[in-house]
């Protein structure tokens, strides 16, 4: 009797091949970005060297991390290194349009380009904090980016505004070294799913999730687990 083999759908077999994990890849590039800007902002880092790494490194790279996520079905990592990789993209090109085009210069003259920068600041921290409520069913390393990130945003606006008031710089040198700490916490985390995703067992420990449990399928050594949502 014959026997007649079935072929499996295409899509199916896609599903079933197992893609890369993008979370080390997305979380390196916002780790350095964010550290060369935020040593800007603490006064040790010259200006503009984090530009071109804001447009492609922590822009660029972390989207494509984000589009990768979308693949593995983890709506929380694709969310976050998407919307990142746009936040450090719009603010590249704003400042590269300031420096180079003398309208927008002329638009954003005096206390107006600290005020924008505030408000930039204080509309991602919105965005950040119900990412931040949520990163806590994912991991610790996770939550530990979102929360020292949610403290430089708003640091960084208040001192902002601050500035644009005539105020002192200390509160955005203040933000500055805090977003040293979200850099740091953002490599630890981009490290240990590097590490973990090439051993056998977990080497560097990320953490369960601070509430809630995650899916069956889902990676624990990873930073960002694949397929948190079902």
């Amino acid at each position: 009797m014959a026997v007649v083999a079935q072929e499996r759908p295409a899509a199916t077999l896609i599903e079933a091949v197992p893609a890369a994990d993008p979370a080390p890849l997305g979380l390196a590039a916002f780790a350095l970005t964010t550290f060369l800007l935020s040593g800007h902002n603490a006064s040790f880092i010259p200006d503009a060297v984090w530009i071109g790494l804001a447009l492609f490194y922590g822009g660029l790279v972390q989207l494509l991390a984000g589009m990768w996520e979308f693949r593995n079905r983890n709506v929380f990592g694709a969310t976050a290194f998407s919307t990142y990789g746009g936040f450090w993209m719009s603010l590249g090109i704003f400042v590269a349009l300031v420096l180079l085009s003398k309208n927008v210069a002329a638009a954003v003259t005096g206390p107006n380009l600290l005020n924008a920068l505030a408000w930039f600041l204080l509309a991602f921290a919105v965005f950040n904090f119900y990412m931040l409520l949520w990163s806590s069913r994912v991991s610790v390393a996770v939550f530990g980016v979102f929360l020292t990130l949610q403290v430089t945003e708003i640091l960084l606006a208040i001192g902002f505004f601050r500035e644009a008031h005539g105020h002192s710089a200390w509160m955005t040198h203040a933000g500055g070294w805090a977003g040293i700490v979200t850099a740091a916490v953002a490599w630890y985390a981009s490290a240990a799913g590097v590490v973990n995703g090439m051993s056998p067992n977990p080497v560097l420990p990320v953490g369960s999730p601070i509430w809630g449990n995650l899916p069956r399928l889902s990676r624990r050594t990873s930073p960002m687990p694949r397929r948190t949502e079902v």
